[in-house]
This record gives structure tokens, C-alpha cells and sequence, in this order.
């Protein structure tokens, strides 16, 4: 048999929005880029603050030593002789990297870059040497720091190593800017780290609750934060609060159910010895059975929640289900289910499952002109989970009563005229699979019908040899329905 298609399919949509989900702009990433952005603009905006600040003092720090160079070695030399003067100029080559030029009518030089620094230091340079001072940085293609200046009517130049006078490079600002943007980001990390972290066990004990697992959703009451600190007490009290009402809930459900059982039982009792019209006893009795059957689904609905997962192999369970099942008149089952597929589950739950299934599909997912449901049955291996399909050949469920059918007490529209139960069947199985670490979804077939999905853990590790035991037994032999009158009469 072809592989069915569903609209939708929802354990595979749910496992692809799952999948995406980290990818998502999520409440710490928001916060850190925010808080990285903030910080970022400042660190570029101080930068640019302390270049504009160091520019100026840096300017007049240089012309002041450039100048004070000139005067001092204009002075020395004024007052030297010719043969001290030659011995001054080559030591201060030698020594300080500083040399004196004459400067010919013929020499070709280049002046400064016309950029703020090199205009505001050559302003600076006229200003303290004299009107005609002329500041290069190359004289005859050879580089550096020239100043052109007079010594009684003789035109020098004084070359010096430009290096000693630049300011910080981009490099040395780029390097300080990264290492400031690094520090700043892990601190914004930290920072977001920490304002998200109580949202998130916050989140976490939320979906906790939603789940029913109310012993795991405690929040720290001894945080720092005085407003952390009461959210936490007041989130505390409700999962308390409503620990209790479902823990009432279940014990008014089960008690409830327990204290029918028995007139009910005396009540069947009596209509099979008093009454004497065979056909009002046998509805009498129908209608006693039907409360019975409503009570056992209180009954399930009122179980608790703690179940013990092991690994149970799928076929066993689900051939025991189809086994109790498979001479009744109004189903007949297709079974596709492969044999060593094992999953993490209850045993006894997961057929309590399958059985309701079966049951709801029986009463509600009748082949259209007939009376017999056509089940198939079927399972998937997808990563580490195994899915079932539970498929009938009815008339499906109307889109817009999808989300409600697994609401506890809502019937669909054949299980109103029906009235053969309280609404309890699949809200049974979805708490049922929830407790097993599972997802329930149910959706129409694109061909006619309704289909349940159930997911499960896959159990890995598990041989055939080494396979648990098996709390259901399945006889070998198979049981045979008596005949039917009218296929008695057939048969005469």
C-alpha cells in the first residue's frame, strides 16, 4: 500500500520548526547586540574624541622641539669657530641624527602634506622661526624632516628623522580599538548572560508547569534581585497552587469513579434477575456498560503522571492490541509495523494507547455506507524517533475541530449525535504520550479519513537477543467469533 499523505503533516512541520529554532533572534542575542552596539559607538566616538583632544597639544609639542632645535643649533653655531663648528656638525649627526645642510638656490624640495598636520605644524614652525621658514619632507628626493632657516644671512637646512616627530600611527589606534571592542564584547556577554539567565529558568519551569511537571518549575526565592527574587516567590506559589488543584482534581475524578463502580454493579445485577422484557434488559444493560466504560475513562484521565520508561519493542505491544481486537466485526486492521523496532515507553501505557485508538476509530471512523472501520497501521523510523501512524477510512474530522479533539470533554460533531462517551479518549492518549517523553498530533487524510501520529523515543542499544520481557502476552492461537444469526440463516 502507498504511503499516505496528510495536510499537514505535524510531527515532521514540528520537527522542522524545531530545527530552526536556535537560528532564531532570541532574547540574549538581542541583548548583547544591543549592549555590543551601544558599547562599540561609544569606544569609537571616545576614540575619536581623545585624537581630536591629543591633536593640537601633539602639534605644538612638536614645532616647540623642532623649534628649539633650530635655535639651539643656530646659537651653537653663531658662536663656534670654523674648525669647533665642523667638529659641532658632525657630532650632532653622529649623536643626535642631526644634520646641518647648506641650502644652494638650486635644491628641489617637497613641503609637507597638505593635510591639518602638516599645515598647523608648519604655521607653528613660521610663527617661532620667522616669516620665510620653509618646512619640507624631502630636499633633492632624499626624505625626512627639513627646516630651512637662516644663520647670519646663510640659508641652511636642518634634516632630522621625521619618525621622531609623528604621532601615534592608525596602527598603534586600531590595535588599542580591537582590544577595547574584544573586552567590551565579552563583558556585554556576560552582562546579557546574566540578565537572561532568570528569564530563562523562568521559561523553563513555565513550560515545566504546562507539561505537568510541577516538582521541576521551582525558582530560586534567594536570588539578589528584590524583583527577580518576588516574580520567583510568586511563580513558586501558583505551581503550588496548582499542583494541588490537579492533585484534587485527580483524587475527586478517581473517587468519584471508584464510588459508581459499585451501584453500578448492583444495578446490572438487579435489571438481569427483575426485569422480564428481554429487550428493555438488554438496553438497560447496554446503558449500564456504557457508564461503566465512561467511569474507566475518568479513571484513566485521573492516572497519575509519573510513568517508568524502558525499551519495549513496538510490534509485540501493538500486535497484542490488534490481537484483542481482531474478530470484531466493525474493524478489521491492516497491520505494517517492522519487526526489532524498540521505543522508549510504558508497555502498559503505550497499549492503552493504541487500544483507544482503535476504539475511537471504531466508533467514529466507519468507511463511509458501511459499517466496518478500516484501520492501517503502520510505524517510521526518523532519527532518533519512531513514528506511528494510525489511519482510518472514514469521513475525517472537520479542519477547524483539529485543535480542540484532544480537549479534555470535547466531542466532534458524529460523537455528539453518538453520545456513546465523555470526550475523554484523546485527551487520555495525549497526556498518555506526553508522559512517555512523546508528541500526539492528529490530522486529515488528503484521501478521506482521519490519521493519528504518535512519536517516541527510539530505544537504541537493544538486540533481539537481549530484548526485555514482555509484560503483555499474545496467545498463539486465534480466537473465532460464533456466527452470526443472519449468517447461520445464510448458510441454511
Amino acid at each position: 500500500m502507498p504511503p499516505d499523505a496528510t495536510s499537514p503533516a505535524p510531527l515532521e512541520y514540528e520537527r522542522r520548526m524545531t530545527a530552526r529554532s536556535p537560528l532564531g533572534f532570541n532574547l540574549f542575542w538581542r541583548t548583547f547586540c544591543l549592549l555590543a552596539l551601544l558599547l562599540v559607538g561609544s569606544i569609537l566616538a571616545w576614540l575619536q574624541t581623545l585624537r581630536a583632544l591629543d591633536f593640537e597639544p601633539r602639534t605644538l609639542h612638536t614645532a616647540q622641539q623642532i623649534a628649539s632645535l633650530v635655535n639651539l643649533s643656530r646659537a651653537a653655531l653663531v658662536h663656534s669657530d670654523a674648525i669647533n663648528r665642523v667638529s659641532l656638525i658632525k657630532t650632532m649627526a653622529d649623536q643626535e641624527g642631526v644634520r646641518i645642510l647648506p641650502r644652494e638656490p638650486g635644491d628641489h624640495f617637497e613641503l609637507l602634506d597638505n593635510s591639518t598636520l602638516g599645515n598647523r605644524l608648519t604655521e607653528e614652525l613660521t610663527r617661532r622661526l620667522g616669516y620665510g621658514t620653509i618646512v619640507a619632507r624631502s630636499v633633492n628626493n632624499e626624505p625626512g624632516l627639513w627646516v630651512g632657516f637662516n644663520i647670519n644671512g646663510d640659508r641652511n637646512w636642518l634634516l632630522m628623522d621625521r619618525s621622531r616627530f609623528t604621532p601615534a600611527s592608525g596602527q598603534t589606534w586600531v590595535i588599542w580599538l580591537i582590544t577595547a571592542a574584544m573586552l567590551s564584547l565579552i563583558g556585554a556577554a556576560a552582562i546579557a548572560r546574566l540578565i537572561n539567565r532568570p528569564l530563562k529558568q523562568l521559561s523553563y519551569a513555565a513550560n515545566r508547569v504546562r507539561d505537568g511537571d510541577f516538582a521541576a518549575s521551582q525558582l530560586d526565592e534567594e536570588a539578589v534581585t528584590s524583583e527577580i527574587r518576588e516574580v520567583n516567590i510568586g511563580f513558586n506559589r501558583m505551581a503550588k497552587k496548582l499542583a494541588k488543584l490537579e492533585q484534587d482534581r485527580a483524587v475527586m475524578l478517581a473517587g468519584i469513579s471508584h464510588d459508581l463502580r459499585t451501584p453500578l454493579a448492583r444495578l446490572r445485577l438487579e435489571t438481569e434477575m427483575s426485569v422480564d422484557d428481554e429487550v428493555a434488559r438488554e438496553h438497560m444493560v447496554a446503558d449500564i456498560v456504557q457508564l461503566d466504560a465512561t467511569i474507566d475513562k475518568f479513571l484513566d484521565y485521573a492516572r497519575p503522571d509519573h510513568v517508568t520508561l524502558s525499551p519495549v519493542d513496538l510490534h509485540a505491544v501493538i500486535s497484542s492490541c490488534v490481537y484483542a481486537v481482531q474478530d470484531h466485526r466493525e474493524l478489521q486492521i491492516s497491520m505494517t509495523i517492522p519487526e526489532d523496532v524498540y521505543v522508549l515507553a510504558d508497555e502498559v501505557e503505550l497499549a492503552r494507547v493504541i487500544s483507544n485508538l482503535f476504539e475511537n476509530a471504531r466508533r467514529y471512523g466507519k468507511s463511509p455506507d458501511t459499517e466496518t472501520t478500516l484501520v492501517d497501521i503502520s510505524a517510521k523510523e526518523t532519527e532518533g524517533w519512531v513514528v506511528v501512524r494510525i489511519r482510518d477510512h472514514g469521513k475525517g474530522v472537520p479542519p477547524e475541530q483539529l485543535g480542540n479533539l484532544t480537549q479534555p470533554f470535547f466531542r466532534g460533531d458524529s460523537a455528539r449525535t453518538a453520545a456513546a462517551g465523555a470526550g475523554l479518549g484523546l485527551s487520555i492518549v495525549d497526556k498518555t504520550v506526553q508522559r512517555m517523553g512523546g508528541v500526539f498530533a492528529l490530522s486529515n487524510s488528503s484521501t478521506g479519513g482521519l490519521v493519528a501520529h504518535i512519536q517516541l523515543q527510539r530505544a537504541t542499544g537493544v538486540t533481539a537477543g537481549a530484548a526485555p520481557e514482555q509484560r503483555l502476552q499474545r496467545p498463539a492461537i486465534k480466537r473465532h467469533l460464533p456466527q452470526r444469526n443472519s449468517e447461520k440463516n445464510r448458510e441454511d
